[in-house]
């Protein structure tokens, strides 16, 4: 089976590391961003990956040209932004079969793809999509759930406190058939928003529910969460965990680092403090800082007695996209 994964996105929310490298290829511990979200797919049932790429589309196909990530990897450039369903579409020429899967390209997620197979394939819908039940839905668009049949009645968007439907929201991971293609609109458009909808009416829309991990790590707080998610479930093949923090540098006694990241060639000066925080390659931080919240891009430099909180620091050398 295929599995086109979306990643034409700006990333504008984790400006500036953004204006140096894509956000699929932000770095995340020994890898990047997207080959975290790769890694749920499963090499049985999955053995090509076709990237819709935009912004950044020519140092992603670069880089994949030079990693095994276990499997085919297609990268499809769109000349403009397509939204979701338009990016979709603009790759089907591309897909193989016709049962394809869709994952959003900044997703951490423990959803058992397997399990969502065998559902599809049971219920015999047009699309299932994965669901997650929140708190607080008010946030988010979400689902009408028929339990009873697994099949979703409706949407609703971010409702009202007491309106909600449900709990359940669309969590970033859809199993379609190809005829999906003829319920979409021409030009760019949202298949959640303008495509969706009409498949739910006509009720041949799925919707698998699971408990577990789920991070849109589209921003610097939920990176910062994806960051710490991996470094629990131990997502790394690189660098080593010591108390609450993953390391590629050797920084010694010189510093207290608390549930951080901390890249390779990376010096940290002494009584200083790092806490949750992502510090890229090469970063150089002084003596006697507080470092709280923060994403530290490559190579940067920060002097003695800095206190810095919920900053993203750019990387040091020019943007090259």
């Amino acid at each position: 089976m295929d599995a086109i994964v979306l990643a034409g996105g700006f990333g504008t929310r984790l400006r500036p590391w953004t204006l140096s490298v894509p956000k699929p290829l932000v770095p995340l511990l020994d890898t990047t961003l997207i080959e975290h979200s790769i890694r749920i797919l499963p090499r049985s049932l999955v053995n090509r990956v076709i990237i819709a790429a935009g912004y950044g589309a020519e140092q992603m196909r670069s880089y994949f040209a030079n990693i095994d990530v276990g499997a085919e990897v297609v990268i499809i450039e769109e000349k403009e932004p397509l939204g979701t369903g338009g990016a979709i579409a603009n790759c089907m020429a591309a897909v193989r079969g016709n049962r394809f899967l869709v994952l959003n390209g900044d997703l951490i997620t423990t959803v058992d793809i397997p399990g969502m197979i065998a559902q599809h394939e049971r219920d015999n819908r047009l699309a299932t999509i994965s669901l997650w039940p929140v708190e607080n839905p008010n946030r988010f668009g979400v689902a009408d759930f028929d339990s009873s049949n697994r099949a979703i009645k409706r949407f609703q968007e971010k409702p009202n406190p007491g309106e909600e439907y449900s709990n359940l929201i669309n969590a970033g991971c859809y199993l379609m058939e190809r005829e999906v293609i003829d319920e979409m609109p021409e030009g760019p458009h949202s298949i959640e928003r303008e495509v969706f909808p009409s498949i739910a009416k006509s009720g041949n829309m799925g919707g698998f529910c699971y408990t577990g991990r789920f991070i849109d790590a589209g921003t610097p707080s939920s990176y910062l969460d994806a960051m710490r998610a991996a470094i629990v479930d131990g997502s790394f093949n690189r660098g080593e965990v010591i108390g609450t923090t993953w390391s590629m540098s050797d920084i010694g006694d010189s510093s207290a680092a608390s549930s951080s990241a901390i890249g390779h060639g990376c010096t940290i000066g002494r009584n200083t403090v790092v806490r949750s925080s992502a510090i890229l390659d090469g970063v150089t931080i002084g003596s006697n800082c507080h470092i709280e919240g923060c994403l530290i891009g490559k190579d940067a430099v920060i002097g003695d007695n800095v206190r810095m909180i919920d900053q993203v620091v750019a990387f040091n050398h020019h943007p090259n996209i």
